[in-house]
């Protein structure tokens, strides 16, 4: 997983889900993040978050990525995001 941030200038952060827990309302996710600093980065998704992110999910261009072949091999970076 990749992150960048605004407030950081073009660093790129690499990092993984390390796990979701329910607190309340909300599912909080968890994700460390592996370079250039470690961190622990927790954000807390309602149910309207979570179904931005279900219907983005289902779009078909998305289901074909999610589908295909692409998780046995390394992900190509997916360059200015």
């Amino acid at each position: 997983m990749l992150f960048r941030s605004t407030g950081l200038g073009k660093t790129e952060l690499k990092a993984r889900v390390a796990g979701v827990e329910r607190q309340g309302d909300y599912l909080i996710l968890i994700v460390d993040t592996l370079e250039p600093v470690r961190w622990k980065i927790r954000a807390g998704i309602s149910l309207p978050d979570m179904w931005v992110v279900i219907r983005s999910l289902l779009r078909p261009s998305n289901l074909r990525v999610m589908l295909s072949r692409r998780w046995v091999r390394e992900p190509e970076h997916p360059g200015e995001f």
